[in-house]
């Protein structure tokens, strides 16, 4: 509304509504029904999902506790605002295991998200490769890329220095798959020899008590146990 100049009250008269639905819109973060949307979309020049990036998570169909709900075609591919859909809706549990993480620094104001989260009292586990790995040392020779053990070093030193109240531990393991669950919703990105997390194909995964779900639920368990 700020960036096409448009009040409230402007708002309401161009899509049809009394002026206190859009106070409720914007104070509730209710989502207009969809004919409406697409008027609000035409009128401040955005995109929808921009307006309100949780309709990127929302299911078409009910796809089953045993199914993957979407495939991209790499972690690229996966828009910024579905993790920022995903940040701000977890309720309970936070749990990720990567390499280094590093890409989510270049989306989102990371430390201040899990200092936020935490704050609401949600369960953060976080698990990142340990520079010192020999794991991490045979990836970084796979993918030419020497540099990863010092971007792993880095998070985990940033993590430490922000002093966030939840958990962080260090794995010498090589990953057939980085996860990052969000409560009964998880992101899968699958690694291959010789190819670039950021180019490999990245799910994303509904239901928790589902069999799929539980089975990487399971192996961050197994690798947490693990870690120090």
């Amino acid at each position: 509304m700020l960036n096409a100049e448009l009040t409230p009250a402007r708002l309401a008269a161009i899509v049809q509504v009394d002026i206190k639905t859009v106070q409720r819109w914007l104070t509730e973060d209710r989502v207009p029904y969809p004919v409406t949307r697409a008027r609000i979309a035409r009128a401040t020049g955005e995109l929808e999902t921009s307006l309100w990036p949780a309709l990127l998570l929302e299911q078409d169909d009910d796809p089953g506790c045993n199914a993957v709900h979407r495939i991209w075609p790499s972690l690229n591919a996966v828009h910024p605002d579905v993790w920022y859909a995903l940040f701000s809706r977890v309720r309970r549990q936070l749990d990720i295991i990567d390499y280094s993480g590093r890409f989510l620094f270049e989306i989102l104001d990371v430390v201040d998200v899990l200092r936020a989260k935490s704050a609401e009292g949600i369960s953060i586990r976080l698990l990142l490769a340990d520079s010192a790995s020999i794991a991490l040392e045979q990836r970084a020779r796979e993918l030419s890329a020497p540099w990863l053990a010092d971007e792993s070093a880095g998070v985990l030193r940033l993590l430490s220095r922000a002093e966030l109240p939840m958990a962080v531990r260090s794995h010498q393991l090589g990953l057939a798959a980085s996860s990052f669950r969000f409560d009964d919703t998880m992101i899968v990105n699958l690694h291959a020899y010789g190819a670039w997390p950021s180019q490999s194909p990245t799910e994303r995964v509904l239901c928790g008590a589902g069999p799929l779900f539980s089975f990487y639920a399971d192996a961050f368990e197994r690798a947490w146990v693990m870690a120090v």
